[in-house]
């Protein structure tokens, strides 16, 4: 699921709960980066308040980095780059 907010307010006392427009439901969105859609107010304040029980952090650019490696060394080898394609600026004919 896409996140609905920007990164702004951080740290281990910002909790987020959205409204998801057209359902009954509430994204509760925990400062470790983990999402949860829920019906109910109190489940989703059980729920962040467990923080870590039951929280996966989403994966994506929000996740921390990486640590880095000790000099020298490699954690596994680097990604082969993507195949160039068509310029998005040039029009099809």
């Amino acid at each position: 699921m896409k996140s609905l907010h920007p990164p702004a307010l951080t740290g281990g006392d910002v909790y987020r709960i959205h409204w998801v427009l057209g359902t009954d439901r509430l994204l509760a969105v925990c400062h470790c980066g983990a999402e949860s859609e829920f019906e109910d107010p109190v489940q989703v304040w059980d729920w962040l308040l467990a923080h870590p029980d039951g929280h996966r952090p989403r994966a994506g650019p929000t996740a921390p980095p990486a640590a880095p490696s000790p000099r020298g060394t490699t954690a596994e080898p680097p990604a082969p780059s993507p195949r160039p394609g068509p310029d998005p600026r040039e029009e099809a004919p």
